[in-house]
């Protein structure tokens, strides 16, 4: 699941998502002052459109030039709120303690014995700052099995909880039913989420 692989996935359709933000998104972070958001695995820019709108500066992170290109001609009024940027945070991790809001939906972190990518992930959010983390509910695949790679393999939620240190206030912590549908073909109903604070 590199670069190559994700870019052959985006220009196998001339869309590949919606092109509506994450609703675990717009239900946890409404509430949010808006700051510097960092929008982790960004696709087609759905959610970083949402935040600049809702005021957020924003850092929208994918590895895949495709979909980079595609979010940024979406909104070209949006250019001075949203910095685009081509990365891969398991081999160049995030400013450290810059965000805000870290925001990283569906996002295939592998997990890793020394756990160095997540933690440069968590490093990255600001004093004061949110985490949110969102995954599929696994116990969705039992008739809908992966072909393409173990979804086994990633961090899940409920996993990144409990590796957070004491300066960290778990706010959510939960599976929940999707309030919009799943993606077509699959069998995702339910999300895990997780936010986060870390303390000032």
């Amino acid at each position: 699941m590199d670069a190559q692989y994700w870019d052959e996935k985006y220009r196998s359709a001339d869309q590949l998502f919606s092109g509506a933000p994450n609703a675990v998104l717009v239900a946890e972070v409404a509430e949010l002052d808006p700051g510097h958001a960092l929008d982790l695995g960004c696709g087609e820019g759905a959610d970083a459109h949402w935040l600049a709108r809702h005021g957020w500066r924003v850092t929208a992170v994918d590895i895949a030039p495709t979909a980079l290109r595609r979010a940024a001609e979406a909104a070209p009024e949006l250019a001075d709120q949203v910095t685009w940027t081509a990365a891969d945070i398991t081999r160049t991790p995030p400013a450290p303690r810059t965000y805000d809001l870290v925001s990283a939906h569906y996002f295939p972190l592998p997990r890793t014995a020394d756990h160095t990518a997540l933690h440069g992930l968590l490093e990255a959010v600001a004093p004061g700052g949110t985490l949110l983390f969102t995954g599929h509910d696994l116990a969705d695949l039992a008739d809908h099995l992966e072909q393409e790679y173990s979804p086994h393999d990633f961090y899940q939620p409920a996993e990144v909880a409990a590796l957070l240190g004491e300066e960290w206030t778990v706010l959510v912590d939960e599976t929940r039913p999707r309030t919009t549908p799943p993606p077509p073909g699959t069998g995702h109903t339910h999300d895990t989420v997780l936010r986060a604070r870390r303390r000032p």
